[in-house]
């Protein structure tokens, strides 16, 4: 039976009142269901592109055993490619920025690792998850490159490590998830049930979790709950589907509904960068120009949007003959060209740094603290957080969906200044934020709350772990399964060891970390942009 379902959903912002958007669709569905709109995973509004690509050949465009390489068997991405000046046998697969396919921080984030003393436990932990690995956005500079040489096709010719463009053909989609896309979440959700299995509530209660209506946001959730729970995860969990479009309320894309980040203010996340990428890719680029011939004029462009071939042919298809042509250093220079990016346009270096998240810093917050948010504030959907219902307050399991971008803004919108290092255009420095290593595709931030019996001593090498005092609970971040040292950000947490940070200053802290952000201002004033680099705290002049 063809029924209308009215889709309702209420737009908040501290700059206008509540405007209902009804928006209608036909759609054959029980006549007896219940199910409202944000639970039902079947309804594919707002999915965003979905086109697939080509079916990899991998046994067939293989090229390994590369010279000088013992073969090893493909673990299903080829990532063995000989890298010129690779003297240390790195993984430029680990160096790829946002593009890289999931791998634990390797180096941690500046802390060391400890278990948890006798006695203590893990009660409550709030997940956000980045969506798998997944073809080029609409539009990339991928796809530009891809229509480009397809249109040049017949009238160049490519000579030397460049000759397979005689015959090459773009064969990707567009932004749906990729086969080790969908591995990398339910491997996900396994090792979260792993660590955090107890926490579910063995009362036969759902716990909800949410993502957005985006095709791979989706998929990636549900993957997820496969990996956690099995294939009958419907039975133990609830998805909230919610609206990915420019202009509604929805914190695990807060950027849509802050137009100024949007809108040319920090553009200095995309000037910066274009400095960058012209320095480290000169000799790439005249290495390009003299292996073609015709009619393909080559740009230090194109070289950049060959570099970005190389990891998602390879996510996609298994093999990318696109890696194997730059130097290990213009690889380095790659990972940097997007840390410098993310940092103008999503982190310290951008006015609406923290104002893009700061509403999911508010539901972290209410989810801790065990209450609805029931007044407009900032950029929270007030029709969904003032119901438990669609925002349960006292679950201890909290999994949600997001992309890479929002979850450094959710890092800035903490506060979490290690990182926000001013990153120069002209050379690569040392610094902490390496977006390889904080949202590669999967890229996971845990939030634990830790109860110990009595205090933990910050020295955790002393003898006696314990010091003198009632039960307390701490708060751990864990990125990408290595501990962010909230001590070093939040001098009111102290100097520990672990990182941690005992749970009633921390949220003194973020009440303060609130009180910064002006998110009306910020997200809707009329302000000039400013040039990279005068910006180092997330916030407009």
């Amino acid at each position: 039976m063809l029924l209308k379902i009215a889709l309702v959903v209420i737009l908040t912002s501290s700059s206008t009142t509540a405007v209902i958007d009804v928006r209608e669709a036909s759609l054959a569905i029980s006549e007896s269901s219940k199910v409202p709109d944000y639970f039902d995973t079947t309804l594919g509004w707002f999915a965003g592109p979905t086109a697939t690509g080509d079916s990899p050949r991998l046994a067939q465009t293989n090229a390994a055993p590369f010279p000088g390489v013992s073969y090893v068997p493909n673990g299903p991405l080829e990532t063995q490619i000989p890298i010129r000046g690779n003297k240390h046998g790195k993984n430029i697969f680990e160096l790829l920025g946002s593009l890289s396919p999931y791998f634990p921080n390797p180096r941690g984030f500046g802390v060391n690792e400890y278990s948890l003393p006798p006695g203590s436990s893990i009660s409550w932990v709030n997940m956000v998850s980045r969506h798998g690995s997944r073809y080029p956005t609409a539009g990339s500079d991928a796809e530009r490159l891809g229509q480009k040489i397809h249109d040049a096709t017949g009238k160049f010719k490519a000579t030397g490590p460049l000759s397979f463009l005689n015959s090459w053909k773009y064969g990707l989609g567009e932004e749906t998830l990729v086969p080790i896309g969908k591995q990398e979440l339910f491997n996900s959700g396994t090792l979260h049930y792993y660590q955090y299995g107890h926490l579910y509530p063995n009362n036969g209660s759902k716990i909800v979790a949410r993502t957005t209506t985006e095709n791979r946001m989706l998929e990636s959730a549900e993957y997820f709950m496969a990996g956690f729970f099995g294939l009958d995860w419907p039975s133990k969990a609830r998805l909230e589907v919610i609206i990915e479009e420019p202009g509604y309320n929805n914190t695990l894309i807060g950027d849509y509904d802050c137009p100024n980040a949007n809108l040319g203010v920090p553009k200095g996340g995309y000037n910066a960068p274009q400095v960058w990428i012209a320095t480290y890719l000169e000799d790439a680029t005249k290495r390009f120009q003299e292996m073609l011939s015709g009619g393909l004029s080559w740009s230090v462009h194109d070289t950049y949007a060959a570099q970005q071939l190389c990891p998602y042919e390879t996510v996609a298809l298994g093999y990318s003959r696109w890696c194997g042509l730059f130097t290990f250093e213009e690889w380095q220079g790659f990972e940097y060209s997007v840390d410098i990016k993310f940092a103008g346009w999503f982190g310290f270096q951008s006015p609406t740094g923290r104002a893009n998240e700061i509403g999911y810093v508010q539901e972290v917050l209410a989810r801790m603290t065990h209450h609805t948010i029931n007044s407009p504030t900032d950029n929270v959907n007030v029709t969904l957080d003032n119901n438990t219902l669609t925002f349960p307050i006292y679950q201890t399991l909290n999994f949600d969906f997001s992309h890479d971008t929002n979850i450094l803004g959710i890092m800035t919108a903490f506060g979490l200044t290690q990182f926000n290092k001013t990153l120069p255009p002209t050379h690569i420095v040392e610094r902490e934020l390496i977006v390889s290593h904080v949202t590669p595709f999967a890229a996971r931030l845990d939030i634990e709350i830790i109860r110990t019996p009595q205090p933990v001593d910050a020295n955790r090498s002393a003898k006696a772990v314990y010091l003198p005092g009632p039960p307390t609970n701490y708060v751990h971040f864990v990125l990408n399964q290595r501990t962010v040292p909230l001590g070093l950000s939040m001098q009111e947490c102290g100097k520990r060891d672990d990182g941690w940070c005992e749970m009633e200053t921390f949220l003194k802290v973020q009440r303060k970390q609130i009180k910064l952000v002006n998110f009306t201002y910020a997200c809707f004033g009329d302000y000039e942009p400013v040039p990279y680099g005068e910006i180092t705290n997330g916030l407009p002049l």
